[in-house]
């Protein structure tokens, strides 16, 4: 667990797992040779055989009486075709009691985006049925990510939306928003769309200070270097690319905290320019 402080804002980080993996799963391009080369991953993102280092994580954004978890990780009990992530049993939720956050006082829950490993403990199995995790929370889901995904037929996407997802628009939960939704005066949405249609990620200004969460318009610090550098599971490769182009602008060389939902300990740390390119530096 971390936890942070922007302004008023605290933001903790409760993590379901992280390991070391061959990136090429998730970036084309993230060969252990092309990871070795770029130095500065190493020791906390990458590791000395060219393997990377990631997380999957929530994070709890505490807001003017609210509760917010981001995107909720992969859950517990659910059949998936990637084998790591097949029926799994961790002690995530566990987890956020003990940080402080028992499912009944969460009142929000707001998912970047609708991918199987940030939508997960929406639901959680009771009695051979999907029920609500969080059950006094508002989900929220961008619009546009909502219309494309309730209409997938491949089963790799279907299944999380059929176990994750559409049980919390059934119950009556679901709030489909712009993605430039305003949850808090300090808390609201910003479009980064490219790896999904609606893909959102998720901006916190409080007292002067300020901070982001990507979601997944980079899934790994390598792609600072090369934003090149995509991931097969992104919906429209150009777009993302430009996204992330877009976002290195934006918050380079600025006081802003950029909190990576898939960057492994410690996650958070700001984006410095390193020659033609740029790095975290944590």
């Amino acid at each position: 667990m971390n936890r942070w402080k922007i302004g008023d804002v605290t933001i903790t980080r409760v993590v379901e797992m992280e390991m070391a993996s061959k990136a090429t799963f998730v970036i084309k391009q993230g060969t252990p040779e092309n990871v070795r080369a770029i130095p500065w991953l190493r020791p906390n993102f990458a590791n000395d055989e060219g393997k990377v280092i990631m997380s999957i994580h929530a994070f709890v954004v505490e807001s003017q009486g609210r509760r917010i978890v981001v995107d909720t990780c992969l859950g517990n009990d659910k059949k998936r075709a990637f084998p790591g992530w097949n029926m799994l049993q961790t002690g995530f939720l566990k987890d956020l009691e003990q940080a402080g956050f028992a499912p009944g006082s969460i009142t929000d829950v707001a998912c970047t985006h609708l991918h199987v490993d940030h939508v997960g403990w929406n639901t959680m199995l009771v009695g051979g049925k999907w029920i609500p995790t969080f059950p006094r929370a508002r989900y929220l889901f961008e619009r546009a990510e909502w219309e494309h995904w309730s209409k997938v037929e491949e089963e790799f996407t279907r299944d999380p939306i059929d176990d994750s997802v559409r049980p919390i628009v059934d119950a009556g939960l679901a709030d489909l928003v712009a993605s430039d939704h305003q949850l808090t005066s300090e808390v609201r949405f910003e479009p980064t769309p490219g790896h999904t249609p609606g893909h959102v990620s998720v901006r916190i200004s409080s007292k002067g200070a300020e901070a982001v969460i990507t979601g997944d318009l980079m899934h790994h610090p390598m792609q600072m270097v090369h934003p090149e550098w995509g991931s097969p599971f992104d919906f429209n490769p150009p777009q993302a690319i430009q996204t992330r182009r877009d976002f290195l602008a934006r918050y380079g060389d600025k006081p802003v905290l950029v909190m990576g939902t898939h960057f492994a300990t410690p996650s958070a740390g700001h984006i410095v320019r390193d020659g033609d390119s740029w790095r975290f530096e944590v």
